[in-house]
């Protein structure tokens, strides 16, 4: 199996919003941000540089963004990540584009790991 050449590295980042029209307007205008949508509850953007996304949060805390890295091998960093020291708060789950797990390090930032296999 070859390597992405982005294997554990920071690839994306999700923010939680009560109104993505109003964050696409915001960032948008901003700072002229492009923007894909994924139905009514996520909208993707990117600032030219950077890929990440708008994920309705409905009776969630917006603000403290959502960062995302990227695996080669999901089953793999999971392991990793428990034997050192991190909890999974969400298994392992499949979404359009790939799968991914989130976790919580030992200082409490929840983080997620994704994989397009």
């Amino acid at each position: 199996m070859g390597t992405s050449g982005k294997d554990k590295q920071i690839d994306y980042v999700e923010f939680n919003v009560k109104d993505i029209a109003r964050a696409r307007g915001f960032y948008g205008d901003a700072f002229g941000w492009t923007f894909t949508d994924y139905g009514a509850d996520y909208c993707e953007f990117s600032d030219g540089n950077l890929k990440g996304g708008f994920a309705r949060s409905a009776g969630g805390k917006p603000g403290g963004p959502l960062v995302i890295l990227f695996a080669d091998d999901l089953g793999d960093t999971l392991k990793r990540v428990e034997s050192a020291g991190g909890k999974i708060v969400k298994p392992i789950f499949d979404f359009p584009g790939g799968r991914r797990f989130h976790f919580t390090d030992p200082e409490g930032y929840e983080l997620a790991v994704w994989s397009d296999k």
